[in-house]
Protein backbone atom coordinates (compact mmCIF):
# COMPACT_ATOMS: atom_id res chain seq x y z
CA UNK A 1 0.00 0.00 0.00
CA UNK A 2 1.27 3.48 -0.90
CA UNK A 3 1.73 5.84 2.05
CA UNK A 4 0.70 8.85 -0.04
CA UNK A 5 -1.11 8.98 -3.38
CA UNK A 6 -0.51 12.00 -5.59
CA UNK A 7 -2.58 13.36 -8.50
CA UNK A 8 0.18 12.34 -10.92
CA UNK A 9 0.04 8.77 -9.65
CA UNK A 10 -3.71 8.65 -10.21
CA UNK A 11 -3.44 10.18 -13.68
CA UNK A 12 -0.69 7.75 -14.67
CA UNK A 13 -2.71 4.74 -13.49
CA UNK A 14 -5.79 5.92 -15.38
CA UNK A 15 -3.71 6.43 -18.52
CA UNK A 16 -1.92 3.09 -18.29
CA UNK A 17 -1.75 0.70 -15.28
CA UNK A 18 1.39 -0.86 -16.76
CA UNK A 19 3.15 2.50 -16.90
CA UNK A 20 2.08 3.14 -13.30
CA UNK A 21 3.52 -0.22 -12.26
CA UNK A 22 6.87 0.48 -13.89
CA UNK A 23 7.12 4.05 -12.62
CA UNK A 24 5.82 3.79 -9.06
CA UNK A 25 6.11 0.11 -8.09
CA UNK A 26 9.35 -0.81 -9.88
CA UNK A 27 10.67 2.78 -9.49
CA UNK A 28 11.90 3.03 -13.07
CA UNK A 29 12.34 6.68 -14.04
CA UNK A 30 12.62 8.02 -17.56
CA UNK A 31 14.29 11.28 -18.71
CA UNK A 32 12.13 14.41 -18.86
CA UNK A 33 12.40 17.50 -21.06
CA UNK A 34 14.76 19.65 -18.98
CA UNK A 35 13.88 22.89 -20.82
CA UNK A 36 10.17 22.59 -20.08
CA UNK A 37 10.88 21.53 -16.50
CA UNK A 38 13.26 24.45 -15.84
CA UNK A 39 10.89 26.96 -17.40
CA UNK A 40 8.01 25.88 -15.17
CA UNK A 41 10.24 25.72 -12.09
CA UNK A 42 11.51 29.27 -12.62
CA UNK A 43 8.02 30.74 -12.98
CA UNK A 44 6.73 28.88 -9.93
CA UNK A 45 9.66 30.03 -7.79
CA UNK A 46 9.27 33.65 -8.90
CA UNK A 47 5.54 33.64 -8.11
CA UNK A 48 6.15 32.16 -4.67
CA UNK A 49 8.77 34.77 -3.72
CA UNK A 50 6.57 37.56 -5.08
CA UNK A 51 3.49 36.50 -3.10
CA UNK A 52 5.58 36.25 0.06
CA UNK A 53 6.59 39.87 -0.38
CA UNK A 54 10.26 39.18 -1.05
CA UNK A 55 12.45 41.32 -3.31
CA UNK A 56 12.55 39.75 -6.77
CA UNK A 57 14.26 42.56 -8.71
CA UNK A 58 17.38 40.53 -9.49
CA UNK A 59 15.33 37.48 -10.43
CA UNK A 60 13.24 39.52 -12.86
CA UNK A 61 16.37 40.91 -14.54
CA UNK A 62 17.65 37.37 -15.16
CA UNK A 63 14.48 36.20 -16.95
CA UNK A 64 14.57 35.22 -20.59
CA UNK A 65 12.27 37.05 -23.00
CA UNK A 66 9.82 34.15 -22.93
CA UNK A 67 9.85 33.93 -19.13
CA UNK A 68 9.40 37.69 -18.78
CA UNK A 69 6.32 37.65 -21.03
CA UNK A 70 4.71 34.87 -19.00
CA UNK A 71 5.67 36.45 -15.68
CA UNK A 72 4.25 39.87 -16.63
CA UNK A 73 0.93 38.21 -17.40
CA UNK A 74 0.92 36.13 -14.21
CA UNK A 75 1.75 38.91 -11.76
CA UNK A 76 -1.05 41.01 -13.25
CA UNK A 77 -3.87 38.55 -12.47
CA UNK A 78 -6.43 39.71 -9.91
CA UNK A 79 -5.75 36.81 -7.53
CA UNK A 80 -2.27 38.14 -6.79
CA UNK A 81 -3.99 41.09 -5.12
CA UNK A 82 -5.87 38.86 -2.67
CA UNK A 83 -4.77 37.94 0.86
CA UNK A 84 -2.00 35.34 0.67
CA UNK A 85 -2.60 32.31 2.90
CA UNK A 86 0.38 30.24 1.75
CA UNK A 87 2.57 29.37 -1.25
CA UNK A 88 4.23 26.11 -2.31
CA UNK A 89 1.99 24.51 0.29
CA UNK A 90 1.99 20.76 1.00
CA UNK A 91 -1.42 19.32 1.79
CA UNK A 92 -2.80 15.91 2.61
CA UNK A 93 -6.18 14.24 2.79
CA UNK A 94 -7.30 10.94 4.32
CA UNK A 95 -10.22 9.08 2.79
CA UNK A 96 -10.91 5.61 4.13
CA UNK A 97 -7.56 3.86 4.47
CA UNK A 98 -5.87 5.97 1.80
CA UNK A 99 -3.87 9.17 2.10
CA UNK A 100 -3.74 11.65 -0.77
CA UNK A 101 -1.31 14.52 -1.07
CA UNK A 102 -0.13 17.33 -3.27
CA UNK A 103 1.56 20.70 -3.34
CA UNK A 104 -0.39 23.90 -3.96
CA UNK A 105 1.25 26.63 -6.00
CA UNK A 106 -0.60 29.21 -3.92
CA UNK A 107 -3.62 29.60 -1.67
CA UNK A 108 -5.19 33.06 -1.44
CA UNK A 109 -8.33 34.45 0.12
CA UNK A 110 -10.82 37.18 -0.75
CA UNK A 111 -13.58 37.76 1.79
CA UNK A 112 -14.57 34.32 3.06
CA UNK A 113 -13.65 32.46 -0.14
CA UNK A 114 -10.40 30.53 -0.61
CA UNK A 115 -8.78 30.32 -4.04
CA UNK A 116 -6.39 27.53 -4.97
CA UNK A 117 -4.05 28.80 -7.69
CA UNK A 118 -2.32 26.41 -10.05
CA UNK A 119 0.02 27.74 -12.73
CA UNK A 120 0.16 25.66 -15.90
CA UNK A 121 3.04 26.32 -18.28
CA UNK A 122 1.39 23.73 -20.49
CA UNK A 123 -2.40 23.62 -20.85
CA UNK A 124 -5.11 23.20 -18.22
CA UNK A 125 -6.76 19.75 -18.03
CA UNK A 126 -9.58 19.13 -20.49
CA UNK A 127 -12.00 17.91 -17.82
CA UNK A 128 -10.87 20.16 -14.96
CA UNK A 129 -13.93 19.52 -12.82
CA UNK A 130 -12.99 15.87 -12.33
CA UNK A 131 -9.23 16.10 -12.69
CA UNK A 132 -7.52 14.29 -9.79
CA UNK A 133 -5.59 17.41 -8.83
CA UNK A 134 -8.83 19.40 -8.65
CA UNK A 135 -10.58 16.77 -6.57
CA UNK A 136 -7.78 16.26 -4.03
CA UNK A 137 -6.98 19.95 -3.57
CA UNK A 138 -10.58 21.16 -3.27
CA UNK A 139 -11.45 18.42 -0.78
CA UNK A 140 -8.31 18.97 1.28
CA UNK A 141 -8.72 22.75 1.55
CA UNK A 142 -12.45 22.44 2.27
CA UNK A 143 -11.87 19.95 5.06
CA UNK A 144 -8.85 21.74 6.58
CA UNK A 145 -10.49 25.17 6.71
CA UNK A 146 -13.97 23.75 7.36
CA UNK A 147 -15.64 25.68 4.57
CA UNK A 148 -17.46 25.01 1.31
CA UNK A 149 -16.34 28.34 -0.13
CA UNK A 150 -13.36 27.15 -2.13
CA UNK A 151 -12.48 27.60 -5.80
CA UNK A 152 -9.74 25.98 -7.84
CA UNK A 153 -8.24 28.35 -10.43
CA UNK A 154 -6.17 26.86 -13.23
CA UNK A 155 -4.01 29.61 -14.72
CA UNK A 156 -3.10 28.58 -18.25
CA UNK A 157 0.11 30.52 -18.90
CA UNK A 158 0.47 29.16 -22.41
CA UNK A 159 -2.86 30.54 -23.63
CA UNK A 160 -3.24 33.28 -20.99
CA UNK A 161 -6.56 31.91 -19.81
CA UNK A 162 -8.16 31.02 -16.50
CA UNK A 163 -10.37 28.05 -15.69
CA UNK A 164 -12.31 27.92 -12.42
CA UNK A 165 -13.93 25.00 -10.59
CA UNK A 166 -16.12 25.84 -7.60
CA UNK A 167 -16.49 23.39 -4.73
CA UNK A 168 -19.86 22.24 -3.41
CA UNK A 169 -20.84 19.58 -0.83
CA UNK A 170 -22.49 17.53 -3.59
CA UNK A 171 -19.35 17.67 -5.69
CA UNK A 172 -17.30 16.79 -2.63
CA UNK A 173 -19.26 13.57 -2.14
CA UNK A 174 -18.66 12.58 -5.74
CA UNK A 175 -14.96 13.39 -5.42
CA UNK A 176 -14.63 11.18 -2.34
CA UNK A 177 -16.25 8.23 -4.12
CA UNK A 178 -13.99 8.57 -7.14
CA UNK A 179 -10.81 8.94 -5.10
CA UNK A 180 -11.56 5.99 -2.81
CA UNK A 181 -12.28 3.78 -5.83
CA UNK A 182 -9.10 4.92 -7.58
CA UNK A 183 -7.01 4.27 -4.46
CA UNK A 184 -8.40 0.73 -4.18
CA UNK A 185 -7.23 -0.04 -7.73
CA UNK A 186 -3.79 1.45 -7.16
CA UNK A 187 -3.27 -0.40 -3.90
CA UNK A 188 -4.28 -3.79 -5.29
CA UNK A 189 -1.52 -6.38 -5.61
CA UNK A 190 -2.45 -7.15 -9.20
CA UNK A 191 0.42 -6.76 -11.68
CA UNK A 192 -0.83 -5.21 -14.94
CA UNK A 193 -0.15 -7.38 -18.00
CA UNK A 194 2.45 -6.34 -20.55
CA UNK A 195 1.02 -4.33 -23.42
CA UNK A 196 1.14 -5.57 -26.99
CA UNK A 197 1.47 -2.02 -28.26
CA UNK A 198 3.09 1.00 -26.62
CA UNK A 199 4.18 4.45 -27.73
CA UNK A 200 5.12 6.03 -24.39
CA UNK A 201 8.59 6.62 -22.94
CA UNK A 202 8.45 3.21 -21.20
CA UNK A 203 8.17 1.29 -24.46
CA UNK A 204 11.69 -0.16 -24.21
CA UNK A 205 11.06 -1.71 -20.78
CA UNK A 206 7.36 -2.48 -21.08
CA UNK A 207 7.55 -5.66 -23.15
Amino acid sequence: MFLMISPNMLKTYELCPRKFYLRYVKNISMPVNDDIFEFGKNIHALASYYLRGENIDKMELSLSEREAAVWNYLKGIKYFGYEVVNTEYNLSLKLGDAFFGGRLDALVKEGDTYYILDYKTGSAPKNAKFDYQTMIYLLAVSKFFKTDKVKFIYIDLKNKEELAVEYSPELGEEYQKRLVNAAAKINSDEIPPKKTECKCEYKAVCF
